[in-house]
């Protein structure tokens, strides 16, 4: 496995869903330290790394976030199975029978598995109906209550998908748990990585928020700390390219480059910025899918709205079955949206900031 995929199933791998994401920000800081000028980091737990430029006033943020999807423990029943709530947007028809991580207050990881009553006990009414989340519970494989504190297990413990970073039949497809949002994790670091030594003419804030899964959160919180000029959020995008999947709102074919976001539940993207990106694109010949998401949000919808207006684009990859245990991503897909950032950066200075600014 090279260095980059080391560093992408690093970020996979580790459990950090909103309000948890400490270790996940220490990895993140870990990578950024040795190619940034300075770290920057916020009261929630936002952590960026600063390049700065050798004569400028502006500044760009590009950010990812920490957090993944999951749950919290919010009760243990006489008999030890756990009750849980959802901590980011979950299907509940993905959730039954999935292995389950349990991270306890001292770092202990307990397996679990998602259950419910089986089928052969249900009405025929009940069988036709998807099962709801509050009629789940997780089973850790003990006797009672007490077994489980004994292990333990507490409410407000964080729950994660029992889910490893693999490599595919095509080694180019990338399965984990979490390339929401570790793909613009990763970004933010390559990026960085690739600045290290440039010389550039506006200052590079790169990193990731918290909490952008239960309502974009940490993103007003990084916004009002970095102060940035432009704001470019890395998160993921839908894949089109599955049975039953074809849209009229844009592209999303795995393999065919990284997402330019025109709008997405929560902002539209700023369309002089998003021209100056597509240019940049066609000028390096990068290939790039445009695509519209009515149905969820970024972090750009709270960049795009502090201080007096951060003029902020989304550039995405897409991602197979996000927001469940497992999520795909195509590795050139990846490479494609860290080399758009990278020249989107390389490509701007206060002039064409002013510019942008209209």
């Amino acid at each position: 496995m090279d260095k980059q995929l080391e560093m992408l199933k690093d970020l996979t791998d580790v459990n950090g869903i909103a309000g948890f994401e400490s270790e996940v920000k220490h990895k993140m800081k870990n990578y950024l330290e040795p190619v940034s000028d300075e770290i920057i980091e916020d009261n929630l737990g936002g952590v960026y790394g600063k390049k700065n430029a050798a004569s400028s006033s502006k500044t760009i943020l590009v950010a990812g976030h920490l957090d993944e999807i999951g749950f919290m423990v919010t009760e243990i029943d006489d008999n030890g199975f756990l009750k849980f709530t959802p901590v980011g947007g979950w299907w509940n028809q993905v959730m039954l029978s999935q292995r389950m991580h349990i991270t306890t207050g001292d770092g202990k990881v307990i397996t679990g598995v998602i259950g419910s009553k089986p089928p052969h006990v249900l009405s025929a009414s009940e069988r036709k109906k998807p099962v709801e989340i509050k009629d789940m519970f997780i089973d850790i494989g003990v006797a009672s209550k007490d077994e489980a504190l004994e292990a333990g297990v507490m409410l407000g413990d964080m729950v994660t998908p029992a889910s490893e970073f693999e490599e595919m039949t095509n080694k180019n497809y990338l399965l984990a748990k979490a390339w929401d949002n570790r793909y613009g994790v990763a970004l933010s670091i390559d990026v960085m990585k690739n600045l290290a030594e440039e010389n550039i003419d506006i200052n590079f804030v790169g990193g990731a928020t918290v909490q952008e899964e239960v309502g974009l959160r940490g993103a007003k919180v990084g916004a009002n700390k970095v102060k940035p000029d432009l704001a470019i959020a890395v998160d993921v995008g839908l894949a089109m390219d599955t049975p039953g999947m074809k849209s009229s709102n844009g592209t999303g074919d795995l393999g065919k480059g990284p997402l330019v976001l025109l709008m997405d539940g929560s902002m539209i993207g700023h369309v002089p910025f998003r021209k100056h990106v597509m240019a940049v694109a066609k000028d390096k010949d990068i290939p790039v899918q445009l695509q519209v998401i009515t149905g969820g949000g970024t972090d750009a919808g709270s960049f795009h709205v502090a201080h007096d207006g951060i003029p902020s684009v989304v550039v995405g990859v897409p991602v197979r079955y996000m927001h469940s245990n497992v999520s795909i991503m195509h590795k050139e897909d990846y490479n494609n949206a860290v080399k758009l950032v990278t020249e989107v950066v390389k490509s701007l200075n206060d002039d064409k900031v002013d510019e942008i600014i209209w």
